[in-house]
C-alpha cells in the first residue's frame, strides 16, 4: 500500500505543473475605439475570467475612437478580475482614446518603433473643440479621466496630461522613460517574460503576477461577423460607404435597365448604416453630403458643363466635415486632407462614369421600332391608291404606308417614324 501511495505521490508532483500550465489570452484590438470595441473587450475579460486565465494581453492599434466606447474599455479593464496587459505592437500606435486604454492596463508596454499620446479632444472634423465652455467642459473632464487611471496604476500623471494638454505624443523609449508605460517589448514573448514577477495592484490587494517560463496563449479574435461591423464603423470607411452607396443607386435611377449599380449602392448604404449607427453622427452632414450629389447630378442631367459639378464638390466636403461632428466624437479623428481626397476622388468616378451615360443617353438608339427610324426602306410591292404597301427594311419586310408620295416596286425611301407595326416612309431626297 505504501509503494502504490508512494508511487501516485510522485506521478501527482511530475505532472501537476503541466496541469497548473499558465494561460495568456491574447486578443487583437485593431481601428477605431467603437462600441463593437466595448463589447469584444466586455466578453474577452469575462470570457478569461471564467477559464481563470493568469493574463489577458490586448494588442492594441488605433488612431482613436468614441469617448463613451473608451469609458467602457476602462470600467471592463478596471474591472477585470484576470491582469490585463495592453501592448502596442510593431508599427502601431496608441493614439488619442487608445493612450487611456494603455494607461488603464495593470501593465502598459509598447514595440519599439511604436508611438503613444496625441489624446487632445477633437471635433469629427479633425478640429480642436471652439474655445468656450464646452472645451472647458470637455478638456476638465478627459484630464480627470486620464489622471483617475495614472493616479491607480501609479505611473507618471504630468506627462499623461500632456497628452490631452498639449496633445504630446511619445515614442516607446521616451514613454518608458517618462514613466507612463511600464515595459518595452518587441514581441509577445518578451512581454511575457518581463510581466512575469511584477507586483499587480487590482482592487484593493496586490498580488505578483508569477507566469510559467512556456505558458499556454489562448488566442480570441472577433467573429466575421464582428470583424464587419468594426471595419464599417471606422468614420472614414462609414463616409466613403455611404458617399459611395448614394452615388450608384443614382446613376442606377438615371439608367434604369440593369440592376448591378442599384444593388452594389444598396449593399454599400446598408454598410454604412450599419457603421453610423455605431458612430456619432450629424443629420445635417448626411442633408449636405445629399445635397452634394444633387448638384452634381443636376450638372449632367442640365448639361451645365461642370459648373454644377464645381458647386457641388464642396458641399459635399462640408458634408464630411459635419458628419460626425457630434456629442461623444471627441477623440474621433477624421481629417480633412482625407475628406478632401475622397470627394476628389469621388468627383473623378463621377466624372467618368457621367461621360459613359451621357455618351449611352446620345446614342442614337439601333434596336426596336426606334431604331428603324432614318433606315432605307425599298418598295417590294406598288402602293395602292391609299399609299400603303410592303418595304423591305434592315432586312425584314414590313407594313409601310407613304407620306406624300407613291412608291412603286424597286422604289426607295426613308422611315420617318413608326406607327405600330407601320412604318411611314417618305421618298429619299435625290
Amino acid at each position: 500500500m505504501k509503494k502504490i501511495l508512494c508511487t501516485l505521490t510522485l506521478i501527482l508532483t511530475l505532472t501537476l505543473p503541466a496541469w497548473a500550465k499558465s494561460t495568456v489570452t491574447l486578443a487583437e484590438l485593431t481601428g477605431t475605439v467603437g462600441v463593437q470595441m466595448e463589447e469584444f473587450v466586455k466578453e474577452t475579460v469575462n470570457a478569461s475570467s471564467i477559464r481563470g486565465d493568469s493574463l489577458i494581453i490586448f494588442q492594441l492599434d488605433t488612431p482613436g475612437g468614441l469617448v463613451s466606447a473608451m469609458r467602457g474599455i476602462i470600467q471592463a479593464i478596471l474591472g477585470s478580475k484576470v491582469p490585463v496587459a495592453v501592448w502596442v505592437p510593431p508599427g502601431g500606435r496608441a493614439a488619442s482614446a487608445g493612450a487611456f486604454i494603455v494607461q488603464a492596463a495593470h501593465i502598459a508596454a509598447m514595440s519599439p518603433g511604436t508611438n503613444i499620446g496625441a489624446a487632445h479632444p477633437v471635433t469629427g472634423g479633425g478640429e480642436d473643440i471652439p474655445k468656450g465652455d464646452m472645451n472647458k467642459k470637455v478638456m476638465n473632464d478627459l484630464k480627470a479621466q486620464m489622471r483617475s487611471v495614472v493616479q491607480l496604476r501609479g505611473r507618471n500623471e504630468d506627462t499623461a496630461e500632456q497628452m490631452i494638454e498639449n496633445s504630446i505624443s511619445l515614442t516607446a523609449v521616451e514613454a518608458l522613460k517618462e514613466r507612463v508605460i511600464d515595459i518595452v517589448a518587441g514581441d509577445i514573448s518578451a512581454l511575457i517574460k518581463a510581466s512575469s514577477g511584477r507586483r499587480i495592484k487590482n482592487g484593493s490587494t496586490s498580488t505578483r503576477l508569477t507566469l510559467d517560463d512556456e505558458v499556454a496563449i489562448n488566442r480570441v479574435n472577433m467573429s466575421f461577423a464582428e470583424s464587419i461591423i468594426q471595419f464599417v464603423s471606422s468614420p472614414e470607411i462609414a463616409y466613403l460607404l455611404l458617399s459611395g452607396g448614394m452615388m450608384a443607386i443614382f446613376f442606377e435611377v438615371i439608367t434604369p435597365g440593369g440592376f448591378i449599380l442599384g444593388t452594389l449602392g444598396g449593399v454599400m448604404l446598408l454598410l454604412g448604416a450599419i457603421g453610423l449607427k455605431m458612430l456619432p453622427f450629424n443629420w445635417a452632414g448626411i442633408v449636405l453630403i445629399v445635397a452634394g450629389i444633387i448638384l452634381m447630378a443636376a450638372d449632367l442631367i442640365a448639361g451645365t458643363s461642370g459648373v454644377l459639378t464645381l458647386a457641388g464638390l464642396p458641399v459635399f466636403c462640408l458634408g464630411g466635415v459635419f458628419l460626425f461632428r457630434a456629442p461623444g466624437g471627441e477623440l474621433m479623428e477624421l481629417s480633412l486632407s482625407f475628406i478632401g481626397g475622397t470627394a476628389l476622388a469621388l468627383g473623378i468616378c463621377f466624372g467618368v462614369m457621367a461621360f459613359f451615360v451621357v455618351k449611352g443617353l446620345r446614342r442614337k438608339v439601333s434596336t426596336g421600332q426606334q431604331g428603324m427610324i432614318g433606315l432605307e426602306a425599298v418598295a417590294v410591292s406598288d402602293f395602292d391608291a391609299e399609299g400603303t404597301g410592303q418595304v423591305m427594311c434592315h432586312g425584314e419586310i414590313w407594313r409601310a404606308k407613304s407620306e406624300g408620295s407613291t412608291f412603286l416596286k424597286g422604289d426607295a425611301g426613308t422611315v420617318k417614324e413608326t406607327d405600330g407595326m407601320t412604318l411611314i416612309v417618305v421618298r429619299s431626297a435625290v
